[in-house]
């Protein structure tokens, strides 16, 4: 029984695995030394010119509204709003609690820190579960370490491609669940990057 359960659990963590395993995450450019002692850093997230799919993010959330308002009046409208609040109150939170726990320093929206890190969405793949099957979500982002008193002084630049998201249960019909634990598992490995080039 005893080997049966430590076989269980072996395979259950290999599972848990897998996802970070999927991310490239790099410092594409520059020096992080200068975050070496610091206890905290702010945090921006932009979304500007990124992608979803193959298609700009205002035809997809286009085409997507109109589909939902033909299948029933005002479902696309409902769906475009939780679409753009789903940044603030499921991507970002997600993004940040795994980063602060991950890098060492406490991340937010903090004005007083003296660097600050611009999080991009570059590109973003909603994935999906029909229950037959399904695709995991996945984001690809570009973040700059900036001095928050002078934006122009980039002091490195990280790349995170193809963090993915899917709950390890499968029960990830929800389109936001799946891109907020994309977030999450990046947060993790950009945190994990800047403490490991800080130190």
């Amino acid at each position: 029984m005893k080997s049966v359960f430590a076989a269980l659990m072996f395979g259950s963590m290999t599972i848990l695995a897998l996802p970070s395993s999927a991310q490239r995450v790099k410092l594409a450019e520059g020096d992080l030394k200068p975050l070496a002692g610091q206890k905290e850093i702010n945090l921006e997230f932009v979304y500007s010119d990124m992608k979803v799919g193959k298609m700009s993010e205002a035809d997809y959330v286009k085409k997507k509204k109109d589909e939902y308002n033909k299948k029933e009046a005002g479902k696309g409208d409902a769906w475009e709003k939780a679409w753009m609040e789903d940044r603030e109150t499921r991507y970002e939170p997600r993004f940040i609690q795994s980063f602060t726990q991950f890098s060492g320093m406490t991340g937010g929206p903090i004005a007083s820190a003296k660097y600050t890190a611009i999080v991009k969405t570059v590109f973003v793949e909603p994935g999906y579960n029909i229950a037959i099957t399904r695709k995991n979500a996945e984001v690809n982002l570009e973040i700059l370490i900036v001095e928050t008193a002078n934006k122009s002084h980039v002091i490195g630049k990280i790349t995170c491609d193809k963090s993915p998201g899917g709950s390890f249960w499968e029960n990830d019909f929800d389109t936001g669940e799946r891109i907020a634990e994309a977030y999450k598992n990046a947060g993790m490995s950009v945190g994990g990057l800047i403490r490991s080039k800080a130190n």
